[in-house]
């Protein structure tokens, strides 16, 4: 009798990869037919391609100094503000809930929510508005959080992340743009990383709303009377009527695209516009904002001229620029670091008479 050769088990990965391929819908992103990272890496016998980029996020340098960075409100001493962390894991929560509901892959989803900002800088938005001013090539987060997973973390060497998991970081941000289109010229190439997009969008305008009513800045009465009838009159109802639309009217299409229903959208998009002009062009933000501004654009110019304290632990390239290290180095400062230095480098400190 011929001797049978005995099979090869499969890894457990494998088998998650085989559970996967037979549960997910057939427009979520298989992790088995990622398209690799930058730099060929042999697969982990335990976890799928995105549940490793995840994992490589969360133990970041980056991602933990996210707890100390603006999201609306500068350098927030409440406890409960919050901060570009807890907005990650609010984007990625969100995110996760559609996932799950459409059959879309959620490790895919949450890697992507986890590393969309991690290259925002100091005092929110501001500090993007004054690097970009500063910086010769111009600064964009989205750019610069592709650059922190490619480049900066881990001494230079990067995260090594999925081509996937890149490009739902790099085409994450939407600006003042329609919030969805048909459009798919700048828009991630994977459903999980367009999730991500609408996701963070449906996260901010929910937690800026909460936190500018907690910071007295509006009144829970102040929200347009429309918004109100339409998706509730709290921050947990205005936010399960968007995830909730945004499922059932999703699933309707066949989960092959994301949509909301027509007075969901429309309710969406006014309360940007309605947190654009009470919150975040608000004289009291404002004014915080240009405080910040005048302490990084300082330290810029400062960086240029000094070598004192500016990061020399990542090994570059001979051809990056001094503008270009001066420029990752502020972008990856916490808000209180950047105060802290700031205060060190250019305050007095009174002289001690013993």
């Amino acid at each position: 009798m011929r001797k049978q050769l005995k099979s090869t088990p499969k890894t457990i990965r494998e088998t998650m990869e085989e559970r996967e391929a037979n549960y997910l819908s057939p427009h979520a992103c298989l992790s088995r037919n990622s398209q690799g990272r930058l730099r060929p890496e042999e697969e982990c016998d335990i976890r799928l391609a995105f549940q490793r980029d995840r994992d490589r996020v969360i133990h970041s340098k980056t991602f933990r100094r996210l707890k100390h960075k603006t999201q609306v409100f500068l350098a927030p001493t409440g406890d409960h503000y919050r901060t570009r962390l807890t907005h990650v894991l609010e984007v990625a929560q969100i995110a996760r809930t559609v996932a799950a509901a459409l059959r879309l892959n959620e490790n895919l989803a949450e890697a992507i929510a986890l590393a969309h900002d991690l290259g925002h800088t100091p005092f929110g938005h501001a500090g993007e508005s004054v690097l970009n001013e500063l910086y010769p090539e111009g600064f964009r987060h989205y750019e610069q959080s592709l650059r922190v997973v490619d480049i900066l973390e881990k001494k230079g060497r990067g995260l090594n992340l999925t081509l996937e998991v890149r490009d739902g970081v790099i085409n994450h941000s939407k600006g003042k743009s329609e919030i969805i289109t048909d459009d798919l010229e700048g828009m991630p190439a994977t459903l999980e990383g367009r999730l991500v997009r609408l996701s963070d969008i449906i996260a901010y305008v929910n937690h800026d709303l909460d936190d500018a009513i907690r910071a007295g800045i509006l009144e829970e009465e102040s929200v347009p009377a429309d918004i109100r009838r339409l998706l509730g009159n709290t921050h947990s109802a205005r936010l399960g009527a968007m995830v909730r639309d945004l499922i059932v009217n999703s699933l309707a299409e066949d989960g092959a695209r994301l949509i909301l229903s027509s007075p969901v959208l429309t309710a969406i998009t006014d309360l940007r516009a309605f947190l654009y002009e009470n919150v975040y062009e608000a004289h009291r933000v404002h004014n915080d904002f240009t405080k910040g501004q005048k302490i990084l654009r300082e330290l810029y110019y400062y960086f240029l001229e000094y070598d004192e304290y500016l990061d020399d632990s990542i090994d570059y390239s001979p051809e990056t620029t001094r503008e270009r290290r001066v420029c990752d180095f502020i972008a990856g400062m916490t808000d209180h670091y950047a105060l802290d230095l700031y205060t060190h480098i250019f305050l007095p400190k009174p002289w001690s008479v013993k």
